[in-house]
């Protein structure tokens, strides 16, 4: 697998990346459905250098995975436009991270509890006032529904990374 091109911005310290998958608030899969590329964006965890995601069972993204489970999930961040005198020499400021894997549906109801409760930790700190039970997600997970949750979990096999860091001085500052 070929690592990233423009070496000078390539990110290796796995503490860096790490921080920036835990922060980072959405993301895109990116799948093979058949001959043609399929991307949709979603809210994901990190964690425990693994990557979690969820939704509905059915649905397209869950058939492409069936038939290829193989994905590459990218996450960038803009930061803004970096100034310079030289028009050519303008740039952005950003962090991106792709991270190459199988997507596995996970059938633990301990791991799915954990991963879910994860996701409320990371997109509604403190709104809930108590964990999720086991018996809740295993309820939305179960056929019963319409609709039931499925979780997923990508292992890692490759990950490369990116940034172009906030030059502060240059950073463009649109007058108002």
């Amino acid at each position: 697998m070929d690592g990233v091109r423009y070496k000078i911005r390539e990110v290796l310290d796995s503490d860096k990346i790490d921080a920036f998958l835990h922060k980072a608030r959405m993301g895109h899969l990116g799948m093979v459905d058949g001959q043609l590329p399929y991307v949709v964006p979603l809210n994901f965890v990190w964690a425990k250098g693994k990557l979690y995601f969820h939704g509905a069972s059915g649905g397209r993204r869950n058939q492409v995975m069936s038939a290829n489970s193989e994905v590459c999930f990218t996450v960038c961040e803009e930061y803004g436009t970096i100034t310079d005198p030289v028009p050519a020499k303008t740039d952005t400021a950003y962090m991106s991270v792709m991270i190459f894997g199988k997507a596995e549906l996970i059938d633990d109801l301990d791991e799915a509890t954990y991963m879910l409760q994860e996701m409320l930790h990371k997109y509604v700190p403190g709104y809930y006032n108590r964990p999720l039970s086991k018996q809740h997600v295993d309820k939305y997970r179960s056929a019963i529904f319409q609709s039931s949750v499925q979780v997923y979990r990508v292992d890692p096999y490759h990950i490369t990374a990116k940034a172009n860091p906030i030059e502060e001085e240059k950073m463009y500052k649109q007058e108002k």
